[in-house]
């Protein structure tokens, strides 16, 4: 068990650092959905492009299965595992997508190389003595000022308008209410109710003006979807 576990984060390792597609797909039916979906391009890598993904939503990282040589399987959290893990992605930008595949593994309680281990260990990053890890507690003394001082900030009008894009292409058009509910919670605590409610119709014309979003249907049936999109299927 401990060898096929081995076995798996070399190979998915080989895999995250890839820039180009694998040639063959090991399961099919899995390849197809995920494309189905939009979690993956039939362009580019994957398996990379999912761990980046729930990278950029400070999500654990997926769990995937490489032991069979002809399937492989796969396992998406929706869910905070360890807060101490995402904070730390929240505050340490500077983290590569290796640095925060060895982290999430740290979280889960899995075996770390010695190469992983040394680099977490030097940036402070985690705690304890091997095989006994976790993420350092000073990633959590500094939780709540962190906290506090994203909720005075706010996300910024670069990061809502990528959040906005992004839940477009997840589900191809999205209501007015659908996007203040993505946002509105995320805006700084500096503005009022009033401002926060005018940001989001205020920033989707924005977004009209500059080609990125176009208004569909009219009156309470209307909806917005990706002018992007559009263009990338009609392909």
């Amino acid at each position: 068990m401990i060898e096929d576990r081995i076995y798996n984060q070399k190979d998915m390792d080989r895999n995250l650092v890839m820039e180009q597609p694998s040639e063959t797909y090991r399961n099919r039916c899995l390849a197809d959905a995920t494309v189905h979906f939009k979690m993956i391009d039939t362009v580019g890598s994957g398996i990379r492009k999912m761990f980046i993904t729930q990278k950029k939503r400070f999500f654990p990282l997926p769990d995937y299965d490489l032991s069979q040589p002809n399937g492989v399987t796969v396992k998406l959290h929706g869910r905070i595992l360890d807060e101490k893990y995402t904070w730390a992605l929240i505050m340490r930008t500077d983290l590569d997508l290796m640095d925060v595949v060895a982290l999430d593994r740290v979280q889960k309680g899995i075996e770390v190389s010695d190469a992983e281990f040394k680099s977490l260990k030097r940036r402070g990053l985690i705690e304890g003595r091997r095989p006994s890890l976790h993420v350092s507690a000073e990633v959590a003394a500094i939780t709540q000022t962190a906290a506090g001082y994203l909720r005075k900030r706010g996300m910024n009008k670069k990061w809502c308008r990528e959040q906005i894009m992004e839940l477009l292409n997840l589900q191809e058009t999205a209501t007015k209410d659908d996007i203040r509910e993505l946002l509105l919670d995320k805006l700084s605590d500096t503005r009022t109710l009033q401002q926060k409610e005018y940001f989001v119709p205020n920033l989707l014309q924005e977004m009209r003006r500059n080609s990125l979003v176009e208004k569909v249907g009219s009156g309470s049936t209307s909806a917005w979807r990706s002018c992007k999109r559009e263009k990338k299927d009609e392909n």
